[in-house]
C-alpha cells in the first residue's frame, strides 16, 4: 500500500512517495513490504500487507526507523513509544549492532556499530546525523573510538560522527578526495591492522577506495563490494552500479575468496547474512567466478539483485 502524498494519515501502514528505492525498508519487513516497479528510482517500496501480530508489527518499526527518507509509515502516522529498537544487537552475543536511521545522503546505507574488548566500539558507515542520535550511540556500546568508511558514496556524517565521538575516522587513499578530512588513511593494497583483531583489506572494484574491514575473523563490514542477494539466495556484486571497474571487483573477490575468513557479510546495501566460514568461502569462489564474466555496464540502481 502506498500513499502519494508525504504526510497525509492513513489508517493503515503505508509507504510514501519519496521512497529512493535503496531496498532497507524490504530486508527488515519481508514478506510485508515489497518491491512495485515504477519510473522513480528504477521502482519503489509498498505496504504488502498490514501486520497480523506483534513481531510483524515489530518488522514495521524496525523499517520505518531505518528508511532514510522516513517513507514508512504506521497508521495515522502515530508511532507507538519506545517503538525505536536501534542500537539493535545483530549477532546473539551483542558484538555487532543495526544503527538503523539511514541517511539519504548515503543513498540509505546500512551503518554498524562493533563492540571491542574493553568496553569501546567502531562505527563502520554512518546512519544520518543527528547529535541526538550519537549520545544514543554512545549510551549504548561506550566509547566509540573509530570510524570506518568502506568508500566513498558512505562518507556523509563521517566527519561530524568522528568530531562528536572524539574518533578517529578512516578511508582509503583511493577514496581520499570524498572525505579529505579523514585522521587515518588506509594506503596500498595490503591488509593492516587498524585495531585489536580488526583488518582493513583494501578491496577495489565497486570504488578505488572500496574497503572490507574484517572483525576477529567472523564479521566482514563490506559496504557496496559484496552482499547477501535475497532473490538469489547468495552472495553477489551489484555490477550494474560500479564506479572504478568490473575487472578489479571480480578479482578482488576471487582474491578475496583465498584470503579472508568470516562468516557474516554485513554490507551497506544488500541483506546482511550469516554462514558457516567454509561455505562464504566457497560461495566467494563461485561469486569471483560469475563477476569475471559480467560485462561492462551504465550505472542503474534499478538493476541490482537484492
Amino acid at each position: 500500500m502506498s500513499n502519494p502524498t508525504p504526510g497525509v494519515e492513513s489508517s493503515h501502514w503505508y509507504v510514501d512517495d519519496r521512497c529512493l528505492n535503496c531496498d532497507i525498508a524490504r530486508q527488515y519487513a519481508p514478506g510485508l513490504i515489497g518491491y512495485q516497479p515504477s519510473g522513480d528510482y528504477g521502482g519503489s517500496s509498498t505496504v504488502l500487507r498490514q501486520p497480523a501480530n506483534e513481531e510483524e508489527t515489530r518488522q514495521l518499526y524496525m523499517a520505518a526507523h531505518a528508511c532514510p527518507t522516513r517513507s514508512v509509515h504506521p497508521p495515522a502516522n502515530e508511532w507507538a513509544p519506545d517503538s525505536d529498537p536501534y542500537p539493535m544487537a545483530l549477532d546473539e552475543d551483542g558484538i555487532v549492532l543495526l544503527c538503523g536511521h539511514a541517511s539519504a545522503q548515503t543513498y540509505g546505507a546500512t551503518s554498524y556499530l562493533l563492540r571491542r574488548p574493553g568496553g569501546t566500539a567502531m562505527m563502520i558507515d554512518t546512519p544520518r546525523w543527528q547529535p541526538a542520535l550519537a549520545r544514543r550511540y554512545e549510551q549504548a556500546v561506550g566509547k566509540i573510538t573509530d570510524v570506518l568508511l568502506t568508500h566513498l558514496d558512505h562518507v556523509a556524517h563521517g566527519r561530524k560522527y568522528a568530531d562528536a565521538f572524539g574518533a578517529r575516522l578512516w578511508i582509503h587513499e583511493g577514496d581520499l578526495h570524498s572525505r579529505p578530512d579523514a585522521d587515518s588513511v588506509i594506503r596500498g593494497q595490503d591488509p593492516i591492522e587498524i585495531g585489536p583483531g580488526v583488518i582493513a583489506h583494501p578491496f577495489p572494484g565497486h570504488t578505488k577506495g572500496s574497503t572490507l574491514f574484517i572483525a576477529d575473523e567472523k564479521f566482514c563490514f563490506s559496504g557496496d563490494a559484496v552482499f547477501w542477494s535475497r532473490s538469489e539466495q547468495d552472495l553477489e556484486v551489484a555490477d550494474s552500479v560500479v564506479y572504478d571497474s568490473i575487472k578489479s571487483l571480480a578479482e578482488s573477490v576471487a582474491r578475496g575468496a583465498e584470503e579472508l575468513t568470516f562468516e557474516w557479510v554485513l554490507p551497506g546495501h544488500g541483506s546482511y547474512h550469516r554462514l558457516p566460514a567454509d561455505e562464504m568461502r566457497r560461495r566467494m569462489r563461485t561469486l569471483g567466478q560469475r563477476a569475471a564474466t559480467y560485462p561492462v555496464q551504465e550505472v542503474d540502481y534499478g538493476k541490482v539483485r537484492y
